[in-house]
This record gives C-alpha cells, structure tokens and sequence, in this order.
C-alpha cells in the first residue's frame, strides 16, 4: 500500500505531469528538427556541394561479393559517415534552441525573482526570504548603532 500512495504522491504534485508533457513536446520538437534539417538545411547544402546525398555517405571497407541468396555471398561492409553528418547538424540545432529557451526561461526567472520588480508576480516564498534579509539588515544596523 505504501508505494501505491508515494505514487499517488508523485503524480499529485505535478512531477509526473510535468514529466509527461516535457517528453511529448520534445519528441514533437525531433520530428520538427528532423524535417527541418533533413527537408531545409540539406538540401541547400548538398545543392553547394555538386548534389552529394550526405545520408548516402559512406566509406566502403569490402564490396558485395557473389550473388545474393548463392553461398559464397558476401554483403558489402561500410561505414555511414553521412547519417553522422545529419545527425550532428540535428544535436547542434536542438542544442541551440534549448540554449535560447533556456536563456530565455532564466531571464524570466530572474525578473520573478526580483521582489522589488513589481511587474512580475514575484513567489511568495522570494518575498518572505526577501522580507527577512531586510529585516536582519536592518537588525543588524541597530545592533551596530547600539555598539558605538
């Protein structure tokens, strides 16, 4: 019984929910991606470089021998470095957009948590922290007032 309420726990606080639609929106945002530099990016790029098919790329360590389904066969053995290409031009673009959504997310942070900013609604556990560091300050103001 005991898991069963840790779990009612987790979901009740929102983590699961929160977790739930953070992977459906970013693999939504990988097909996008996908599409993307598969229909946009390489395209152009391989129009520059003479019509090279970069998901084609490969360097071919030993040929097809033989005919296919006779003994003696032998499939070719390569190394598709075109696919890593794609690959990396998808992690640098999904890279970059998480690093703007999360620059963007930290400067909002930032004004939120600014307690004297009130055009954003500042949470209330920043204001109480911010309410007692002005209270120990001022507490220690007098404290060294008294003292001289």
């Amino acid at each position: 019984m005991g898991l069963f309420k840790e779990f009612k726990e987790f979901a009740v606080k929102g983590n699961m929910i929160d977790m739930a639609v953070g992977i459906i929106i970013g693999t939504a945002f990988n097909k996008v991606v996908d599409v993307l530099v598969k229909q946009v990016i390489m395209p152009p790029l391989s129009m520059l470089t003479d019509g090279i098919n970069y998901a084609d790329r490969k360097v071919i360590l030993q040929d097809t021998s033989g005919v296919k389904g006779e003994p003696g066969f032998v499939e070719e053995v390569s190394i598709g470095y075109g696919l890593l290409i794609e690959t990396m031009i998808d992690f640098l673009v999904i890279g970059f957009v998480v690093f703007i959504v999360v620059k963007f997310m930290n400067r909002f942070r930032n004004k939120a948590q600014d307690p004297k900013n009130k055009q954003v609604v500042t949470p209330k556990d920043i204001e109480l922290l911010s309410s007692l560091n002005d209270l120990m300050a001022e507490q220690n103001k007098l404290l060294k007032e008294k003292r001289n």
